[in-house]
């Protein structure tokens, strides 16, 4: 997840969580990385360095006294559900995947931006979208193809491997060849592949997203 530090990113990532779990009470934790890149869970790994942020009831953010404002989460969510669609058939990724990977990198907040230069729905970085041709890191429709594609590249570099691909688009293809073609033992990204994939598998065993042909 490569999120900037901001009041509005935080409400939507917490916003997230508590939509996806169905919790009303949740604790949430954060954890900053080498990169300076914040990812934020309810499940913490151990050792992983990660801080206790918010702790059970109604979440409110701290000194403002407001609860957290779900709406334009779940806007966005629908806004962009119909070009997820489009865009996996285009690249030939299943839907729920797509969906899996945008809750974790931006929680379906376009305007998402990293502290190291990462932007928009996917979280494309600055090299990633010029090698896949996206000139406007702001634009959903660009920024959702440029990621997709990368990520359906990684998938065939990896050999169908899904948790290889999914630290490889969170860590780089190189840190993945690096380590023997194995998950790089980064807390960040080995808690990135659990989450993308605790999405994955709850969006397909609740049928949700299903391939429109």
């Amino acid at each position: 997840m490569l999120l900037s530090v901001t009041k509005w990113s935080i409400r939507l990532v917490v916003s997230g969580m508590l939509l996806w779990g169905g919790a009303v009470h949740a604790e949430i934790y954060k954890y900053e990385d080498r990169q300076g890149r914040l990812h934020f869970t309810d499940r913490p790994m151990k050792g992983g360095g990660y801080h206790l942020l918010w702790r059970s009831g109604p979440i409110q953010q701290k000194g403002s006294g407001s609860r957290i404002d779900t709406s334009s989460l779940k806007r966005n969510r629908l806004r962009y559900t119909p070009l997820i669609q489009e865009i996996a058939r285009k690249v030939s990724l299943k839907p729920a995947l797509l969906h899996a990977v945008v809750e974790a990198e931006s929680a379906y907040d376009p305007r998402a931006k990293s502290r190291t230069g990462a932007r928009g729905l996917m979280q494309l970085m600055p090299g990633t979208a010029r090698r896949y041709g996206v000139y406007d890191s702001w634009d959903p429709k660009a920024n959702l193809a440029g990621g997709a594609t990368y990520l359906r590249d990684l998938l065939a570099m990896f050999k169908n491997d899904l948790k290889l691909a999914l630290a490889a688009y969170n860590a780089g293809e190189n840190a993945v060849k690096k380590y023997g073609n194995k998950i790089p033992p980064y807390p960040e990204t080995q808690a990135y592949v659990t989450r993308v994939l605790a999405f994955y598998r709850e969006h397909e065993a609740a049928g949700r997203y299903a391939s429109l042909n």
